[in-house]
């Protein structure tokens, strides 16, 4: 018997949490048909022999919302083994949109999840107002990877309420109602949830609030009762944070989540993660969350598998020398004129020649204690030997000076690390623990997003690098258990249960993977978004193949050209 396509030999982690096993996998009509002994040929065929081989990662926390419009191989994600992707997230994207409203939600997510505001408005060509419209417009759309998306509270909100949603105030009895039957609309469509902010820290280009930051109970549960009537969708929300001394808000988001969870029926996913002010917040929600899974309600947290961390270079938005005079001097110009300018010796001179007042020296040497030397390959588990603060002590240096030098290497695009959030102790134990709760999803990669500042759409590979096999500050974890978790786990939460899986009758989606030879790229910045706009991007080695629906769609890490992705609408039974 011919197939379509057989990946031969190689040692498969099926995504079940099933021990690994020599095994081929046959694909035909872009669905798993046979897992074991595959004795027909393949009219493709992937050696795998010494290769992993697991189903392909499906990533739930992207903002690709605008780039899908136009980028057919949505990178980075992509690169990375993701074949399918959830967009719509943290309560920010592009529909509903009535035409007057376009720029406006442009400006919202360049203010909330950095995104060039001009490459948006460049790359996006507006086909819809409505949310079912939108989706008909992504239907129309062709890529390397199946895409899922969520009707987010700012467009809603905007779109019913206008000004009076945008800036946050009171949502009316009526207003509610309005907003329910537009999500309900959206979610008939097939919408995959829905998703709202709560954290202060998330604001528009203009300073303001994402719209639904302050909502009340009766609107949360008057949209989410939707979910629970319509009985699917998911509920997913970046909470509130730790706001000055208040760190009780966060446990009152966890309280009202669980109560709602309970209330529709449905899965509430949050971001869970440790943040300074509070360390040891994260357990107690973590613990309150376990007690709710124990009791049946869907409370999931999202966890990421590595630090949220800020990339410092002579590219990226934040720059560690922003306080230094003779830097900002040159901060507009080209990368090429700033490091022949800073490697001269008057260039050298007046940027390690500074000589702050007290307060600004003391605030550089305060983020010199968390601020790393990333490395290559990139480190993101880095000890404190890394520091600003032991390099520049070790040598006998300025702080300033250890980071000039560092960013001048490779050509002056040489990155620090500043981890922000998951690294408060200054390792990764509490990651890990996250990782093992019980209910837990890996999520947080936010592919798409913060393109000037962070570049976590490799987070799947660096779960197998560092994770699996590289770890040496603490105990790594089963390779069965990180595929599943970025697996199964995650599509089952969305109601896609025809993937995450190497089972006969799952969608044919698989990465065959050099575990020996994987290994993440340096972060760089490219040029290439729509206008002209920047972006980090961050490749891998090892990928041997990347196999979307039955269609290799990567070849040793290089597009193949193949575009089998399609738009997701609505839940999938579950394969036997």
């Amino acid at each position: 018997m011919a197939h379509d396509l057989v990946i031969r030999g190689g040692s498969v982690v099926d995504g079940t949490g099933a021990p690994a096993r020599t095994a081929d996998v046959a694909i035909d009509d872009g669905v798993v048909s046979e897992v074991g002994r595959v004795d027909g040929r393949g009219t493709t065929e992937v050696d795998a022999d010494g290769a992993l081989v697991a189903p392909g990662w499906v990533d739930i926390h992207s903002h690709y919302d605008g780039q899908a419009t136009w980028d057919e191989e949505l990178a980075p994600s992509s690169w990375h083994g993701v074949t399918t992707l959830v967009m719509g997230n943290c309560g920010v994207g592009f529909a509903p949109a009535r035409p007057d409203r376009r720029d406006w939600l442009i400006g919202l997510m360049e203010g909330v999840e950095d995104i060039p505001g001009s490459a948006l408005a460049e790359g996006i060509t507006w086909e819809w107002e409505t949310f079912p419209e939108y989706l008909d417009a992504l239907d129309r759309k062709r890529w390397t990877v199946d895409l899922g998306t969520q009707v987010a509270h700012g467009a809603v909100r905007a779109y019913v309420m206008g000004e009076r949603g945008a800036r946050n105030e009171a949502a009316t009895p009526e207003d509610i109602e309005a907003m329910a039957e537009v999500v309900r609309a959206a979610i008939v469509a097939g919408a995959l949830g829905f998703s709202t902010s709560r954290t202060i820290a998330h604001r528009a280009i203009d300073g303001e609030p994402v719209p639904g930051t302050y909502a009340a109970e009766d609107e949360l549960f008057g949209i989410g009762a939707v979910l629970g009537e319509l009985g699917t969708g998911v509920f997913e929300l970046a909470p509130t944070g730790v706001a000055g001394e208040d760190v009780v808000a966060p446990m009152r988001e966890v309280e009202w989540m669980r109560r709602l969870a309970k209330a529709v029926g449905r899965p509430v996913t949050f971001a869970l993660l440790q943040v300074d002010p509070a360390p040891g917040l994260w357990r107690e929600m973590m613990d309150e969350s376990a007690a709710a899974f124990a009791e049946g309600v869907a409370l999931v947290p999202q966890v990421a598998g590595r630090p949220t961390g800020l990339l410092s270079g002579f590219e990226t938005t934040f720059c560690f020398l922003d306080a230094v005079p003779a830097y900002q001097a040159i901060a507009g110009r080209s990368l090429q004129e700033k490091v022949a300018y800073l490697r001269t010796a008057e260039g050298r001179d007046a940027v390690v020649g500074w000589d702050p007042d007290p307060a600004t020296a003391a605030q550089l040497a305060h983020a010199a204690l968390s601020t790393y030397l990333l490395g290559d390959p990139p480190d993101y588990e880095p000890g404190p030997e890394a520091t600003l603060t032991a390099v520049a002590a070790r040598e006998g240096r300025s702080l300033v000076e250890v980071a000039l030098d560092a960013m001048l290497a490779d050509g002056g695009r040489g990155l620090l690390y500043l981890p922000i959030l998951n690294y408060s102790d200054g390792h990764s134990d509490a990651t890990r623990e996250m990782i093992l709760h019980p209910a837990a999803v890996l999520g947080l990669a936010d592919g798409g997003a913060h393109v000037g500042t962070i570049c976590d759409a490799s987070m799947p590979t660096w779960m197998l690098t560092h994770w699996v096999r590289d770890r040496t500050r603490g105990e790594r974890l089963p390779l069965e258990l990180v595929v599943q978790r970025q697996t199964r786990d995650t599509a089952r939460l969305y109601g896609l249960g025809d993937r995450g899986v190497l089972v006969p009758g799952a969608v044919g989606d698989a990465n065959v993977i050099d575990l020996d030879r994987l290994r993440l790229g340096v972060p760089r910045v490219h040029a290439d978004l729509p206008a002209g706009g920047r972006r980090l991007l961050q490749d891998a080695t090892g990928y041997v193949a990347t196999v979307k629906s039955g269609a290799v769609t990567f070849r040793d890490g290089k597009a193949t050209g193949e575009l089998p992705g399609r738009l997701l609408r609505g839940p999938r039974p579950p394969v036997a």
